[in-house]
C-alpha cells in the first residue's frame, strides 16, 4: 500500500487522469473557435458523472467510508474552486484574452495544480500524522478563512498581489492574435500564484474530511479536472451567483470546527456530506432568486 492505495490504483488512476486531459483538449481547445456552451456544460456533467461513479468504485473496493469522505471533499473542494473562477474571470477580462488564450492559460494552469496540490496534500497531511496540534492550527486557518468570506462583498474577488503586479507589467503587451512567450509564461504564473492562494483554504478543509491520502488527492484531481470546462460553463453567469461567497464561508467554518473538536465530538461522514449539499443548494438558489433583474438596452 502506498498513501492509502496500491501502486496498481495510483498508476491507474493517473493513466485516466492523462485520457481525461487528452479528451478535454478536443471537446474545449478549439482553434479561433468560442467554447460552446452545451459543450462546455456537457463535459463538465461528464467529469461529475465520472467522479460519482469512482466514488462507487470506492465503496465497493475499500468501503462505504472512504466513498462518503471522497464527495464530500469533492464537493468542497468543487464549491471552493467557483469562487477561484471569479478571480480568473477578472483577471482574463482586465488582461483582454481572447477564448483561444483564455483556453491555453487554464489548461497549464491546471497541470501546475495538479502538481502543486499533490505537495500541499502530502506536507499536510504527513504534518496532522507527526503532529497533532496542527490540526487546531489548520481549524483556526479555515474560520479565518471564512470571516474573510463573510466580509467579502458580493461581486468583488480581488486579484491576489501576483495578479496586479502582472497587470502592470505586461497588459500592454498581451494582444488579441498572438501572445508573447514571456507574456503567456507571467500570466500562467500569475494563475497558479492564485491557485496556491486558494489551495491554503481548500487543503486544509479536505484534510478535515479524510486523512486518506488516495481519498484526498483523487478528489482535489477530479474538482480540478473539472475547472477549465465549469470555468467556459459558468463564465457568463458568475457574477449572478453573488451570495455563493456566504455558502462557502458557512462550509469551511463547518469544517473548521469539525477539525478543531475533533477530540471531543465526532460529526458523522454522511451527516457532513448532507451539510455540505443543503448549504450549496441554499445559498446558490438564494443567489438566483434574488439577483437583481436584467437591465434592457
Amino acid at each position: 500500500m502506498i498513501a492509502g492505495a496500491t501502486l496498481g490504483y495510483w498508476i491507474a488512476f493517473h493513466v485516466a487522469v492523462a485520457i481525461l486531459l487528452f479528451v478535454d483538449l478536443a471537446v474545449l481547445q478549439r482553434p479561433h473557435k468560442a467554447v460552446s456552451l452545451r459543450a462546455a456544460w456537457g463535459w463538465t456533467a461528464v467529469l461529475a458523472a465520472l467522479a460519482f461513479c469512482f466514488a462507487l468504485f470506492l465503496s465497493q473496493t475499500q468501503g462505504k467510508q472512504p466513498a462518503l469522505e471522497f464527495l464530500s471533499a469533492y464537493l468542497v473542494e468543487g464549491s471552493l474552486s467557483v469562487d477561484n473562477l471569479f478571480v480568473f474571470l477578472i483577471m482574463f477580462r482586465s488582461l483582454g484574452l481572447d477564448t483561444e488564450q483564455q483556453h491555453r492559460v487554464l489548461l497549464w494552469g491546471v497541470l501546475g495544480a495538479i502538481v502543486m496540490r499533490a505537495v500541499f496534500i502530502l506536507v499536510g497531511a504527513s504534518l496532522l500524522a507527526r503532529f497533532a496540534w496542527v490540526e487546531y492550527i489548520f481549524g483556526a486557518f479555515l474560520l479565518v478563512a471564512a470571516i474573510r468570506l463573510l466580509r467579502h462583498k458580493s461581486g468583488e474577488a480581488e486579484p491576489s498581489a501576483a495578479v496586479r503586479w502582472l497587470q502592470s507589467r505586461c497588459l500592454q503587451r498581451v494582444g488579441h492574435t498572438r501572445m508573447p512567450l514571456s507574456s503567456f509564461l507571467l500570466i500562467v504564473l500569475a494563475v497558479e500564484a492564485t491557485d496556491l492562494v486558494f489551495a491554503l483554504d481548500s487543503i486544509p478543509a479536505v484534510l478535515a474530511i479524510s486523512r486518506d491520502i488516495f481519498v484526498v488527492y483523487t478528489s482535489n484531481i477530479f474538482a480540478i479536472l473539472g475547472l477549465r470546462s465549469l470555468y467556459f460553463a459558468l463564465s457568463g453567469a458568475l457574477d449572478r451567483l453573488r451570495l455563493l461567497h456566504y455558502g462557502l464561508a458557512v462550509i469551511l467554518a463547518f469544517v473548521g470546527i469539525k477539525m478543531i473538536g475533533n477530540r471531543w465530538f465526532h460529526i458523522p461522514t454522511p451527516w457532513s456530506l448532507g451539510f455540505i449539499v443543503i448549504v450549496l443548494a441554499i445559498f446558490a438558489l438564494a443567489s438566483r432568486f434574488t439577483a437583481p433583474p436584467k437591465t434592457t438596452a
